[in-house]
């Protein structure tokens, strides 16, 4: 596809993943980010089966191993810290609870910017503001710059995305609407008061789970809090707000608790938002198509957001390729060819919240004696065997034909 103009929306993962193979199968492409900068925190993030695939189709594997944090295993552990159960990363073909590649979100886009800088223009802080699908292509409206044309524009702006609030109308109308899971998470960089290395360690309390799993080196932590709560309303962007929220969610946990959310004040970094799915009836409409996140968030719960993020870019860039041109056909074979592995992946995430923060005592026991028994017997294949599958469930297309100019 030389010489059709691609505009995506997000810098993230499945934004500049996108960019890269466009741009690989010939494709202008320009990234816009209302970031004032490429982000560099955020959270630990897992590439699991086929999404290691991609990476490694991409020529990113070696760079992506480069920057791997240290990720031996897992431990649930009780209020005084003693290690009830624990479960190893190099477990269940590195496609477990712990994967083999677990790589901080930072440093993963990190490698993607850099695998596009050359072939992508990347545009930040600014947004798009209006999008008019006609005959000659998407015109574009941005907050800041100048209006533009463009053959095809793609949202892979998040879990929020203002792309298809643009394209489908506002979450919850229009067919488009965020399925909330009843469960809220936090992250946020700490120092290493526990003395992890090369470990994560979970305590649970019934409702609620706090943990910590060492990263940078051992120097510092990757806190994180896990709570079930019916929706509520929020501000995604007062963060002051939303970390008066995490203590007060957390007020009363044992075990570290106190010491890692006290910490909460000085971090470098916070998330904290809903685990909700997003439901929409058609990732395009049009010229305009959705990936990652902003079409089908799995949510975290799902333990597969970054891998359907990069094999939903793959597919997309893949399938515009093989159109030839035509941007619809190919934006339709893109979805059918990928919903029924996402619908799979959503239903397991909407399952799996049991496991990560359990309602009562007697779910965190059970929990734990089904780990503890998982580390006596090989039992991996069938304790896990939904997982497993899913991280391996879905066959990439080759689309190597259609190459055109490599970034």
């Amino acid at each position: 596809m030389p010489g059709i103009k691609a505009l995506v929306s997000g810098a993230g993962i499945a934004g500049p993943a996108l960019a890269y193979w466009l741009a690989r199968y010939g494709a202008q492409v320009t990234v816009v980010e209302s970031a004032p900068a490429r982000r560099t925190g955020g959270q630990l993030i897992d590439i699991r089966g086929c999404g290691r695939d991609v990476i490694a189709r991409a020529g990113l594997a070696e760079a992506v191993r480069a920057a791997r944090t240290g990720a031996d295993g897992l431990s649930f552990v009780d209020a005084r810290g003693r290690r009830q159960a624990s479960m190893r990363a190099d477990g269940f073909g590195g496609d477990g609870p712990v994967t083999d590649t677990e790589i901080l979100r930072g440093a993963l886009v990190e490698i993607l910017h850099d695998a596009t800088g050359g072939s992508t223009e990347y545009v930040f802080d600014d947004r798009i503001s209006a999008l008019d699908d006609r005959s000659d292509g998407v015109h574009v409206t941005f907050e800041k710059a100048a209006p533009r044309r463009f053959d095809v524009v793609v949202g892979a702006d998040g879990l929020h995305s203002g792309v298809r609030a643009l394209a489908f109308g506002p979450q919850d109308t229009g067919g488009a609407r965020l399925r909330h899971l009843g469960h809220y998470l936090s992250f946020w960089t700490a120092r290493n008061t526990l003395g992890l290395c090369d470990w994560t360690e979970v305590y649970s309390e019934p409702g609620r789970t706090i943990g910590a799993r060492a990263v940078n080196d051992n120097t510092q932590l990757m806190a994180f809090l896990s709570f079930r709560s019916a929706p509520f309303r929020y501000d995604p962007r007062d963060s002051t707000a939303l970390k008066t929220v995490v203590r007060s969610r957390a007020a009363g946990m044992r075990w570290h608790a106190d010491e890692l959310i006290a910490q909460l004040e000085d971090t470098p970094d916070f998330y904290f938002d809903a685990c909700s799915q997003v439901v929409v009836p058609h990732w395009s409409s049009g010229r305009i198509a959705l990936v990652g996140d902003a079409a089908f968030c799995a949510s975290p719960l799902s333990g597969h957001g970054t891998t359907i993020a990069l094999v939903g870019a793959y597919v997309l860039a893949g399938e515009l390729a093989r159109a030839r041109g035509d941007v619809a056909a190919g934006l339709r074979a893109y979805e059918e060819r990928l919903r029924p592995w996402i619908s799979r992946v959503q239903r397991f995430g909407q399952g799996n919240g049991r496991t990560m923060t359990p309602r009562t005592p007697a779910g965190i026991a059970f929990r734990r004696g089904v780990v503890a028994l998982q580390e006596r017997l090989p039992l991996g294949d069938l304790l896990l065997r939904d997982q497993i599958r899913l991280s391996n469930g879905f066959a990439l297309p080759d689309y190597t034909l259609y190459e055109g100019a490599r970034p």
